[in-house]
């Protein structure tokens, strides 16, 4: 007797990608948000190849024209570089892709609309009755949807977080980032990572004429220009390079909360919580987190998806320990970065690690030789 089986809140890749997983799992599929498309966000824009397995099995294929491979990562600290390939990157024609969100982001709508969601875009939600959805409709009424599940996918910042009495966390760290485009050709086959004193400057290729830059910082007054001149031969590098977008800034945040659903409420996405945009996994968690919503959807078992969506948070939120580590404490993270230098094998242990390509063997030698190396420093 409900208008839909689940009314998503909330128009980004997170909610999108979990009304795909619903719709694909049978139900009735509506998605509300007070933006138009294209919707865009400040973001480092590569998709790892757990994130590129995860959209695959939403059934999602983007248009190689429309993006740039990569093969791995290369983290550049001074004078000390550490990079490593991806494992099976020379066998796999795409191992990771840099794209415009955009980009992204109307593939995942069109792809949405095939497999039967709706959307009501320009439309906000102003509050929740039980199982009933509240937009306004005029000044003096208002219309409501009722659903069987509610989806908070509405971001960091959730209202629906708040009003399904889900804002309790047990842990929140917040760092700021910027983003602009430069119309360049790519000048290295990996995602380069930059560090600075109290800050990180990623390059993510993203098409063939053009790289997507992107600073993280503790610093809100930090701008990507501010950023690039903490390093001086990347500065150089796209001095009088055209920009192709203006600057765009965002929020990240480490963000656990104590649960991702009340009922028949769940979040979905930065709304049930988060990992610093240090990792490179934001969309790739929006991406898991949706197919483990839709499986619970499909079985009436929102349980279920508190259990998997800590599974899922959790290795992540390890790797982003580590490297806010490295931020936070200069001079362990020169002395890691120098380990990472000296010991290739390692740093690609760790790259295999976070993107989950490692067996948990690998993982704890991996951890101890770390260590070992750590204290010997």
């Amino acid at each position: 007797m409900f208008d839909t089986d689940v009314f998503v809140i909330g128009g980004g890749p997170a909610g999108v990608a979990a009304a795909i997983a619903a719709a694909r799992n049978g139900l009735r599929v509506t998605v509300a948000d007070g933006r138009r498309p294209p919707l865009d966000k400040a973001c480092g824009e590569g998709l790892l190849p757990d994130s590129l397995a995860a959209a695959a099995a939403l059934g999602i294929t983007l248009p190689a024209r429309e993006t740039h491979p990569f093969s791995g990562i290369r983290f550049v600290r001074g004078d000390a570089t550490a990079e490593a390939a991806f494992r099976g990157a020379s066998s796999l024609k795409f191992s990771a892709l840099g794209v415009r969100r955009t980009v992204l982001h109307r593939v995942l709508t069109e792809h949405a609309e095939r497999v039967g969601v709706t959307f009501l875009w320009g439309t906000s939600v102003s509050g929740i009755d039980g199982h009933a959805v509240r937009m306004p409709n005029t000044s003096m009424s208002a219309k409501w949807i009722s659903a069987k599940w509610i989806v908070g996918a509405d971001g960091a910042s959730s209202r629906v977080r708040m009003w399904a009495g889900l804002d309790t966390y047990t842990r929140n760290h917040v760092r700021f980032g910027f983003r602009r485009h430069y119309g360049i050709a790519p000048w290295s086959e990996f995602t380069e990572v930059y560090w600075a004193q109290g800050a990180q400057v990623y390059v993510t290729p993203v098409a063939h004429d053009e790289v997507g830059v992107a600073s993280l910082s503790r610093d809100p007054h930090l701008r990507l220009n501010d950023a690039l001149a903490l390093l001086p031969e990347l500065r150089e590098r796209l001095s009088g390079v055209p920009e192709r977008s203006s600057e765009r800034g965002a929020v990240t945040a480490t963000r656990r909360l104590r649960a991702v659903y009340r009922g028949h409420i769940a979040l979905v996405g930065d709304a049930s919580g988060s990992v610093d945009a240090i990792t490179g996994q934001g969309l790739g968690l929006s991406f898991r987190e949706a197919l483990a919503l839709g499986q619970a959807l499909s079985q009436a078992d929102l349980a279920q998806y508190q259990t998997a969506h800590a599974r899922i948070l959790r290795r992540p939120a390890w790797m982003a320990e580590l490297l806010l580590a490295m931020d936070r404490w200069p001079r362990a993270g020169a002395r890691a970065m120098r380990t990472f230098h000296d010991c290739p094998g390692l740093f690609a242990g760790l790259l295999d690690a976070h993107i989950g390509r490692a067996e948990p063997l690998e993982e704890i030698a991996m951890h101890a030789r770390l260590g070992w190396r750590m204290l010997r420093g």
